[in-house]
């Protein structure tokens, strides 16, 4: 068989209950829920933050984010550096194997030249390179369009390094014609390709079409919005694998889906000037939402489909991150991963052959946040719920096998554990910042606080 294509679809601030195949009954995501019916669907799929730079970058380069040089939250400047330079990404690996490689949508690791898509492995690019944009104008209203105070708001629309203007189309759409247009380009050209669609939806502002938020005119405001947002980008998804099976490309194509970490509850998501913390996303019975590194905050809806090598059917509990792509990538296109210094692992064996990695723990940190999962054991050290919230305490513990909301705090009950998981954490932890000040440097990120979309 020649080398497969590649398509990868990520979410940006979408909980792990709102897809209908993982629980949601209030919303309606077909065209998803059938891409989990005919291949693998993840209940232990892990983002490898709770924001969305570092978790972007460990998806490119498969590595955790301290190892990729993006830790935190990356400025929208049009100065802002982001990925280092001399980092590999997935983008840039394949190419050198003679991928073609598209992306399209939302790309915050950087926006100055040297960290923008082209840069980085991408032969065509289209969509915004900071954290947010408004769905219809595509201007960034955070008020940073250069360094140091100021509000003012910048365009942030381009395609292979030129701004462009699409003025009043919804970007969820664009994102999905661009993609559509990238497969044809990449089925004339004959060679095996990576798609990135990287939908900016359901982050804020909440702005969905009319025809979408009447499917879901039943809801609340919060909850309809979001709905309409999610069931645009599920049309999204569906058009995209509609024409990979129509240009005869399907059966030789493996596709991911995830989200970047868990919803929002940012009160800006309310779009009338309200404080009140917003409630329109779900994790569904899990604890904390994003910016934390309890479970809702990182564990996120998760697919991998492939006709013909992954069964299809499979519902797989096995913990897995974001880090995890570009391996498994690598190996289905017989490019050796050891070659590269990744933290992930390859995941073909498990979902083709139903054979899982070896046992690893997995490990977290965010702020003065620090995880780890290992087994049914998770650990987080100054656990918070939700962005700028209070510690929710020192060291807590929980069995995620009979307590996956993360209510019940062992760390008493179980001190030798609590002890040896937190040695674990700390040394895991100490060894990222001592490459961080070795290899990185923090003042040259463009990075800022988490108050930054």
């Amino acid at each position: 068989m020649s080398r497969p294509n590649y398509i990868v679809f990520l979410t940006d601030d979408q909980g792990y209950g709102d897809l209908s195949c993982m629980g949601a009954t209030d919303l309606r995501t077909p065209h998803l829920d059938a891409l989990a019916a005919g291949g693998a669907r993840f209940t232990d799929f892990y983002a490898n933050s709770a924001v969305c730079s570092p978790t972007r970058a460990s998806l490119m380069t498969g590595c955790y984010p301290g190892n990729a040089g993006v830790r935190s939250i990356l400025a929208g400047h049009r100065t802002a550096t982001g990925l280092p330079a001399g980092v590999p990404t997935l983008a840039s690996i394949l190419r050198a194997h003679g991928y073609r490689t598209f992306m399209a949508g939302k790309w915050h690791l950087g926006m100055a030249e040297a960290s923008r898509p082209g840069a980085k492995g991408f032969d065509r690019w289209f969509g915004f390179l900071a954290g947010c944009i408004d769905y219809y104008s595509h201007i960034f209203y955070w008020g940073m369009n250069k360094p140091g105070p100021g509000v003012n708001p910048a365009h942030d629309l381009w395609e292979d390094g030129r701004e462009v203007w699409r003025n009043g189309e919804y970007f969820t759409t664009a994102v999905t014609r661009k993609a559509v247009e990238y497969l044809r380009d990449a089925s004339r050209e004959g060679k095996p390709f990576l798609l990135y669609v990287a939908y900016n939806a359901p982050h804020y502002p909440m702005h969905a079409p009319a025809e979408t938020m009447e499917r879901f005119a039943h809801l609340p405001w919060d909850r309809q919005v979001m709905a309409a947002m999610i069931s645009a980008v599920d049309d999204g998804v569906g058009a995209v694998m509609a024409e990979t099976a129509r240009l005869g490309l399907a059966e030789n194509t493996c596709t991911f889906f995830l989200s970047d970490n868990g919803p929002s509850r940012e009160s800006r998501n309310w779009l009338d000037g309200t404080l009140d913390p917003y409630y329109g996303g779900t994790t569904g019975r899990l604890k904390g939402h994003k910016f934390s590194l309890y479970d809702g905050g990182i564990r996120v809806p998760a697919i991998c489909h492939w006709p013909g090598t992954i069964p299809p059917g499979q519902v797989i509990s096995t913990p897995a991150a974001s880090m995890d792509i570009l391996p498994t990538c690598l190996a289905g296109a017989d490019i050796d991963p050891n070659d590269h210094v990744l933290d992930g692992a390859d995941l073909l064996p498990l979902v083709a052959g139903g054979r899982p990695p070896a046992a690893r723990d997995l490990f977290w940190e965010l702020g003065d946040q620090t995880a780890l999962r290992s087994g049914d054991w998770k650990l987080v050290l100054n656990g918070r719920l939700v962005e700028g919230g209070a510690c929710e305490g020192a060291v807590h513990l929980a069995n995620l096998a009979d307590d996956p909301g993360e209510t019940r705090n062992l760390a008493a009950a179980e001190p030798e554990r609590t002890e040896a998981m937190k040695a674990a954490a700390l040394a895991w932890r100490e060894g990222i910042e001592q490459r961080w000040q070795r290899e990185f440097d923090p003042a040259a990120q463009g990075t800022v606080t988490h108050r930054d979309p």
